[in-house]
């Protein structure tokens, strides 16, 4: 039966794929909002999200919440529909849509030939993040979950390999042993801190117990490096302001907990700032 849902989900997403090429990128975002607020629901209760949110003390209100997630649905559906314009990104075709403040950084890292660990979140079209960090010049490997759905797997890779970051590494023990052997040949790393993991620690977020994966600390501590926070915004529906920060120097002697604990609050700042461009349909706190 998981198969036939499966075959079901990736014909359904590969037509959508289709439809999004055909439209061109203003109506297919705007067309991904509508499809994500009516769909998204159906495979994720707003119930849950709204304990989320409630948890988290996010909104004030009801109301106010049930908007934010209503938005967060139709920022999820946009990001759906962008993926079949990565490549128009990777290409500087779209970069008219796309403000980069930061680049200093970028360069500097490039020109000292620094490691350097990006964390961030999964806001808005996120994989622009990593894309511009390649396209940039410097030496990246990016560490991803792979979908559940392995028929979908198959193109995601693809489109991640091709557009995004070509050293890509699943999430996992074989996946740290392979990010391990990057890093020792100057590569940098960049990974989503905001998933909940099997193998990560206990750290506080949002002022709650959620399992939080510690590599980044974990490389603070090994190999000294600096930690870069990276943010993507969406504003006027179909532009971005993608945000380089200015890179942490962490004592090595803090512990891992420590750490983490520190690049979560800076995860929270970032959600705080637009709640409903973060995806708060994830079990984080399960």
């Amino acid at each position: 039966m998981k198969i036939i849902k499966y075959v079901i989900e990736f014909l359904f997403i590969i037509s959508f794929f289709l439809i999004f090429k055909i439209l061109g990128y203003k109506n297919a975002s705007n067309l991904g909002a509508i499809i994500g607020k009516i769909i998204g629901p159906l495979f994720r209760p707003n119930l849950k999200i709204e304990k989320n949110l409630e948890y988290s003390n996010i909104g004030q209100s009801q109301k106010e919440r049930k908007n934010i997630i209503k938005n967060m649905w139709g920022n999820y559906g946009r990001i759906l529909s962008e993926y079949t314009y990565l490549k128009q990104f990777r290409n500087n075709k779209l970069n008219h849509f796309l403000k980069i403040n930061g680049l200093d950084i970028l360069r500097e890292i490039k020109k000292n030939n620094d490691q350097v660990v990006f964390i961030s979140g999964h806001f808005n079209n996120f994989e622009l993040m990593a894309m511009e960090i390649e396209k940039a010049g410097i030496n990246l490997c990016a560490i991803y979950r792979p979908l559940n759905n392995f028929f979908l797997n198959i193109i995601m890779e693809k489109i991640r390999k091709e557009h995004i970051c070509k050293k890509q590494i699943k999430k996992g023990k074989s996946g740290t042993r392979d990010l391990l052997n990057l890093f020792r040949d100057n590569y940098s790393v960049a990974l989503m801190i905001d998933q909940r993991v099997s193998e990560g620690e206990i750290i506080k977020f949002f002022g709650r117990d959620a399992k939080t994966t510690t590599i980044p600390a974990q490389l603070v501590k090994k190999y000294g490096c600096k930690i870069v926070p990276v943010h993507i915004e969406r504003y006027e529906k179909i532009h971005f302001k993608l945000t380089f920060k200015e890179p942490i120097k962490f004592d090595q002697n803090l512990s891992s907990e420590q750490i983490s604990l520190e690049l979560n609050k800076i995860l929270e700042k970032m959600i705080l700032k637009n709640p409903d461009q973060w995806i708060w349909s994830h079990d984080r706190w399960k």
